[in-house]
């Protein structure tokens, strides 16, 4: 199963993640990231580098795991690839609190 960004990702758009995607499966929204299900290879890259623990496994996801893989389906056909790290959102550090990270 792929990975998929979850709403922890929301107001923050951190993207260490998406310099080290060999693969370039992220697409960038205004306020958060979304993974192409089909372009992920499941390397798992970019999971410890996330500072709110927004990627998951999708196998590991509980109730709604089919949903959010569809959300990020969905949304990474309509936005741009995202490869180069670039600036967290203002909201940022705010949002990593709130998460309590």
């Amino acid at each position: 199963m792929p990975h998929v960004v979850t709403d922890h990702c929301t107001a923050c758009r951190y993207t260490e993640c998406v310099a080290l995607c060999p693969v370039d499966c992220f697409h960038a929204a205004d306020d958060r990231l979304y993974i192409d299900p089909d372009a992920c290879i499941d390397c798992a890259a970019c999971v410890p580098v996330c500072p709110v623990k927004a990627i998951v496994d999708a196998f590991d996801l509980e109730d709604g795991a089919d949903a959010l893989i569809a959300l990020n389906r969905t949304m990474s056909g309509e936005l741009p690839v995202i490869a180069d790290k670039a600036a967290p959102l203002p909201t940022a550090e705010a949002r990593r609190a709130s998460l309590g990270y």
